[in-house]
């Protein structure tokens, strides 16, 4: 079974990864990644700005995430898919969240039609998921509905192992549940509760990441990437305790 690619998400850099696009990418590397994931460049311009910041670095572009109401844009959908892609990177992920039932359908329908958009541009549709998806609307779970209204040719998952954890179910089962669909994988950690929103170092939260990996590694996902939303100490550092976490487990 081949092994996948480690990468990172660049948001634990806050706006630095922005200004200093080209530092962040060696720490990055120093740290022992194999790629990273950022946002989805839109043209051409942002291309050559990525492009140039990965130069030297031996970092793969992993893929580019948006958001929801930037699917609304066919267009925009194919530039983003373009610019994945012209980057070497094989992912789009999204994310978003409605207020009703009726809106997570309206979603599906987003969803497949921008897929497909992406399958054209030779670029896979994932679906982010947060939380939220996982409490009860409207008398049913978004995420259930999301994945029975999502076509799965077209729009597959990159499972957040800690937010499906906070959402109150078992990351491991829920990925075997859905195994067919999950190409791509975040991992984040944290405190989990009411202290859901403080982020922490892989392995020094609550998730069973251990049990979590193992059921990722049988989905054969191209890549496993490592996403802490913000640190209290230097991102270099965090990612570097994240890394060598992993490594732990033998990925």
């Amino acid at each position: 079974m081949a092994q996948p690619r480690v990468g990172l998400q660049l948001i634990i850099y806050g706006p630095r990864a922005r200004q200093d696009l080209a530092g962040v990418l060696r720490e990055v590397a120093e740290a022992g990644y194999d790629g990273f994931e950022g946002g989805a460049p839109a043209g051409p311009d942002e291309v050559e700005l990525v492009r140039a910041a990965l130069d030297g670095t031996g970092l793969a572009f992993a893929g580019g995430h948006c958001g929801m109401a930037q699917l609304e844009d066919g267009a925009l959908v194919s530039r983003m898919a373009g610019s994945v892609k012209a980057l070497g990177g094989d992912f789009l992920m999204v994310s978003g969240r409605f207020d009703s039932l009726e809106g997570y359908r309206a979603g599906a329908a987003t969803l497949n039609q921008a897929g497909r958009r992406c399958r054209d541009a030779g670029v896979t549709l994932c679906y982010h998921n947060h939380s939220w998806e996982f409490e009860p609307c409207d008398g049913a779970r978004p995420i259930d509905v999301l994945i029975g209204e999502t076509d799965p040719q077209l729009v597959k998952l990159c499972p957040d192992v800690y937010w499906v954890h906070v959402g109150g179910d078992d990351p491991a089962a829920f990925v075997r549940q859905h195994h067919d669909r999950c190409p791509y994988f975040h991992f984040k950690d944290g405190q989990g509760g009411e202290r859901h929103q403080e982020f922490l170092e892989l392995g020094r939260g609550c998730v069973d990441l251990p049990a979590a990996l193992q059921a990722a590694l049988a989905c054969q996902p191209a890549w496993v990437v490592v996403e802490q939303d913000s640190t209290r100490g230097e991102p270099a550092d965090s990612i570097a305790v994240s890394r060598r976490y992993l490594r732990s487990l033998g990925l």
